[in-house]
């Protein structure tokens, strides 16, 4: 990529962080915000006397939450002119002894003399869909060059589930408008919406599966070179009948715990749609009008799903979806479709079971 076009692309990114808008968004969402608070105060055994890097600090709130967990040292880092805000909300809370603000990217930080590696990385790198934005990128950096080999990171695991779901905000709310027919102006809206993935809140009841993973990321692990390009293809049993009008695409993180064999201590972020609602909201890509259908339960959904770095644009993915015949795929064994040949090698399935 052209690092004139990097530049105007990173520039472009940072500025936005300074609309406090933006921060009044994430810093209302409770979902987020008590997930984060949990994770670090419910585990201050991890934190007490721990050197802490925060990357893209923000308006400073994971830091202080590191702080009150009794952090030694905490390390804020952000790129925006929101650094000036942060060191005042620090102060405010009285841990500006604690907390040292760096208005800088965190690719060009550097550790204070006298300090080696740090304990812990915090951050909120996520983005919708869980990559867009490209953040991670940089809580990479900051993992390979300032953490301690045996350092935590919050969160440190992140899932993308992908789930065909009906979308009728888009779809059946203009059948019948104020008593008149709308369908014309919905399939044009449609259409116009179709270049990328819909940001909205997908209710539970309009998903047609709970979901499968399409990718799961260590974070203590995972390369910039992993995050290129996802795929997955899949046939897909539906679970329960609808109109199969998209594909919701939603992502969970989970967090360190003092109590790592206790597996209801872990703290889960979640923006599945049964879940409660985050800024993230859910990504839906809408299917073109005339691949849309009605599907029962036990049908099967065929279908690649491809997220790809955009080349030109860094912090971007493209999303490629083909819909694929369910009669010419490779179904899972034992697959619960309704398809003759699914039925019969489920049927032969259990009888080799029971005769063993």
């Amino acid at each position: 990529m052209d690092s004139g076009n990097l530049d105007e692309i990173n520039s472009s990114y940072f500025d936005s962080y300074e609309d406090l808008g933006i921060h009044q968004l994430m810093l209302t969402d409770k979902p987020r915000q008590d997930a984060y608070r949990k994770a670090i105060l419910d585990n201050k055994e991890l934190f007490k006397n721990k050197v802490v890097l925060d990357v893209g600090t923000g308006t400073g709130i994971l830091s202080v939450f590191c702080a009150q967990a009794g952090a030694k040292k905490v390390y804020a880092v952000e790129a925006s002119n929101l650094a000036r805000l942060a060191r005042e909300v620090i102060a405010e809370n009285g841990f500006e002894n604690t907390i040292e603000v760096f208005e800088c990217k965190i690719e060009e930080f550097k550790l204070p003399e006298g300090t080696d590696r740090v304990d812990i990385i915090v951050s909120e790198w996520m983005g919708f869909f869980l990559l867009h934005e490209g953040m991670l990128d940089s809580v990479i950096f900051a993992r390979d060059n300032f953490l301690k080999p045996n350092g935590l990171l919050f969160p440190d695991t992140a899932t993308i589930f992908v789930s065909p779901c009906s979308v009728p905000t888009l779809f059946d709310s203009f059948d019948s408008l104020s008593g008149v027919s709308m369908k014309t102006f919905g399939r044009e809206l449609r259409k116009q919406k179709s270049d990328k993935p819909e940001i909205l809140t997908v209710a539970a009841k309009d998903l047609l599966h709970e979901g499968l993973i399409m990718a799961w990321l260590d974070l203590k692990e995972v390369t910039v070179e992993d995050l290129n390009t996802f795929e997955m293809k899949e046939v897909m049993v539906i679970q329960k009948p609808g109109k199969f009008q998209g594909i919701c695409i939603w992502f969970d993180c989970t967090f360190p715990t003092c109590n790592s064999d206790q597996l209801t201590d872990v703290v889960v972020l979640s923006t599945s749609p049964s879940s409660p609602p985050t800024h993230w909201k859910q990504s839906v890509i809408l299917l073109p009008e005339n691949a849309c259908e009605e599907v029962d339960k036990l049908d099967p959904v065929a279908f690649n799903l491809n997220l790809t770095r955009n080349p030109e644009y860094c912090r971007r993915y493209n999303l490629q979806l083909t819909l694929l015949d369910a009669e010419q795929e490779t179904h899972g064994l034992p697959c619960d479709c309704v398809m003759t040949k699914c039925i019969l090698m489920k049927a032969h399935l259990q009888k080799m079971e029971v005769d063993q």
